[in-house]
């Protein structure tokens, strides 16, 4: 079993003193995504998360792209991006010694944060019921799948069999196109956000330290808890949410358009922002159209709307759309690129930094 080095105390960077979590350590047994996002999440609040990793590292180390650090160190970038401001150790938990290390380890931390399959920790006399019966105060998050009580509990997961079996990937893409997921993977990450909050909210609990608390994350309700009004209009209407592109089912026009060079996305939420937008397109003659007048009239008939404003989108450049519909306060913007956000002026303020550790 091996550790990193205690933080430099001189890099301001890494001074965590005014933050909430201070002070509180929380010991990470994650991999991939979700586990890994929840523990950043708790270090950029202040814990001292400690990472540990099997004797081969958290399988996303050896994900491309890889570069070197200024000592020729070999690391990978997607790696580092769900795992800063962590200490790892190495420890190989099947070994009775190296077990017996991370156990009073355990015993030194605030929380838990593992995403392994449920019943793994437990196996290893690592789960929850051995720790909290010597450490009472701890709190033990388990990300998984499905949770621990249900039917599906020891199936795997990936963000993609969530994102298909929380019905999201019915409402994304095309009507009548096949199945498409979000090109991010909101399932890991939803769900780490989730981990982290409730964990944060225990840590801050008046009781935290007298009770210890079990608190069970599954990926498949944390994505279905996003689709709030997916289901909601299920649950009034009794039909089923169809995938309608970039569109929206009660507003419109709210989607993206094609402009003479790319698309760029609009959104007339209300009556006021649908007549600027004929104000700043100078198509007034739209608002006399009866089919327009309302907004239940413009989402049923959205179609042909999207079709007579694309005509005129189609004329200019989408810089010129987004510029003229902005200054007559239309929400709007381009579809950028992730090169395009990064080199955006709204980038400047974020202090992206290059340093790993």
């Amino acid at each position: 079993m091996s550790t990193s080095p205690e933080p430099d105390s001189t890099d301001s960077d890494r001074d965590t003193s005014a933050r909430p979590l201070h002070g509180m350590r929380v010991v990470e047994f994650g991999h991939v995504a979700a586990g890994p996002f929840a523990g950043m999440l708790l270090a950029d609040l202040g814990a001292d998360v400690v990472k540990v990793e099997p004797p081969n590292g958290d399988q996303m180390r050896a994900w491309p792209p890889i570069g070197s650090d200024e000592d020729g160190e070999r690391f990978s970038y997607n790696f580092t991006s769900l795992n800063r401001n962590k200490r790892s150790v190495v420890a190989d938990l099947k070994d009775p010694d190296q077990n017996a290390m991370v156990r009073r380890l355990l015993m030194s931390a605030d929380a838990v944060v593992q995403n392994y399959r449920p019943g793994v920790l437990d196996r290893l006399g690592l789960g929850y019921e051995s720790i909290s019966a010597e450490h009472r105060g701890i709190v033990f998050c388990s990300i998984s799948g499905y949770g621990l009580t249900s039917p599906y509990r020891d199936r795997g997961a990936y963000d993609v069999v969530i994102q298909g079996m929380s019905g999201l990937m019915s409402v994304t893409g095309s009507d009548g196109g096949p199945p498409v997921k979000a090109g991010v993977p909101v399932a890991d990450f939803i769900t780490g956000l989730y981990a982290a909050m409730t964990v944060s909210a225990l840590l801050a609990d008046p009781l935290s330290g007298r009770r210890s608390r079990h608190v069970d994350v599954p990926m498949l309700d944390c994505l279905l808890a996003t689709s709030a009004l997916q289901v909601s209009e299920f649950w009034g209407t009794g039909r089923t949410p169809a995938a309608l592109g970039s569109a929206h089912p009660r507003n419109a026009p709210y989607q993206a358009f094609q402009a003479q060079d790319r698309y760029f996305t609009l959104a007339a939420g209300n009556d006021r922002l649908w007549h600027a937008v004929c104000a700043a397109i100078e198509r007034s003659d739209l608002l006399d159209d009866p089919r327009f007048v309302t907004q239940a009239g413009r989402v049923e008939h959205q179609l042909d709307l999207a079709h007579l404003l694309e005509k005129t989108f189609e004329t200019r450049p989408a810089d010129h759309w987004v510029r003229v519909l902005s200054d007559h306060g239309v929400p709007c913007g381009p579809i950028n690129t992730f090169e395009e956000v990064l080199a955006d002026p709204h980038g400047t303020p974020w202090s992206l930094s290059t340093r790993t550790q």
